[in-house]
């Protein structure tokens, strides 16, 4: 696949993207409190509310759809793969926030960047070093003294922080597949790839959902929900990192999901509506769990220039 452009010149700065996504991050989980809605639907929702606006987007802009439309079969196949891993990723995030609290969820889903670690030694022969061990030690202890915090709470909680470790996962291998794709395929074209088949993913899975409606029973506050997860977190949030990755490796873009735990967490305690106070384990657990991944990415940072140091050994 050929680049769309110079990779070198963004027209937007990589790093203000990113910090626009932390503040847009930071939303998600106080807002999913404000609904009562099933994790699938609100997955869903968000996204079809999305892609609806970004296809009027697209349509607005002199290209039109024809850059979208002239993407070879490689790129279509790894855009649905990241699409699939979203959606996957939206349904057991939200369904964690639902079991656990706030502060469990968001902490342990900012995990990402050592998945990223992780997957990235598995699948692109690209192995951490000692410091980066050092540092997922580190975050391991941390998940530990959450799940050791929540088991005062009861098997739900443990079961949203379960959840909210899978969507890490989910989350790491989607930003890799994006990352391979990002440098040959421009923005628009990628978001509505990704977003739409994600959206088509979750579709499928409410309508085969017999507890699950599409659009019945849902109130008012429901819809503003599902309509400011889609401007904030979605549009803002996750096009902000996908439209770093074209210019920064994964794990750099990744660093965005770092800030989520700090805001969402003081945004859940200020709120009086939700008044969330986090409890001392996840004070504590999510500590560890930010300091292991500083110490981590500490091991691998870029050259100046911007290009991955080499690493002795790697593949």
């Amino acid at each position: 696949m050929k680049d769309v452009s110079p990779v070198s010149r963004p027209p937007v700065p990589p790093a203000l993207a990113l910090g626009v996504s932390v503040l847009a991050f930071s939303w998600a989980g106080p807002l999913v409190r404000f609904t009562e809605a099933p994790a699938l639907a609100i997955s869903l929702w968000r996204l079809l509310i999305a892609v609806g606006i970004l296809a009027v987007v697209v349509s607005l802009r002199r290209e039109g759809w024809g850059p979208l439309r002239k993407l070879p079969p490689r790129a279509w196949a790894l855009g649905s793969l990241a699409g699939g891993l979203l959606a996957l990723h939206f349904w057991s995030w939200i369904a964690s926030v639902q079991y656990t609290s706030i502060a469990s969820s968001v902490v342990l889903v900012s995990t990402q960047p050592l998945c990223v670690a992780l997957l990235s030694a598995l699948f692109l022969r690209e192995h951490p070093r000692r410091r980066e061990w050092v540092g997922l030690m580190i975050a391991v202890v941390g998940a530990a003294w959450i799940g050791l915090g929540d088991l005062a709470i009861g098997g739900t909680a443990l079961l949203g922080d379960a959840l909210a470790l899978s969507a890490a996962v989910l989350a790491a291998a989607y930003y890799i597949v994006g990352r391979a794709l990002r440098p040959h395929v421009d923005i628009w074209s990628y978001v509505l790839l990704v977003y739409g088949t994600a959206a088509l993913v979750l579709l499928a899975a409410v309508l085969l959902h017999p507890g699950v409606a599409l659009v019945e029973g849902y109130e008012r506050r429901d819809w503003w929900v599902f309509l400011a997860l889609a401007l904030g977190p979605m549009l803002l949030g996750h096009t902000g990192v996908n439209y770093a990755l074209r210019y920064v490796r994964a794990y750099i873009a990744n660093l965005a999901v770092l800030g989520e735990p700090i805001g969402a967490t003081v945004i859940a305690w200020l709120l009086p509506a939700i008044a969330e106070r986090p409890p001392l384990p996840t004070l504590i657990g999510g500590g560890l769990i930010l300091l292991g991944i500083a110490v981590a990415l500490q091991g691998g940072r870029p050259s100046r220039d911007g290009s991955p140091q080499e690493r002795p050994g790697g593949g």
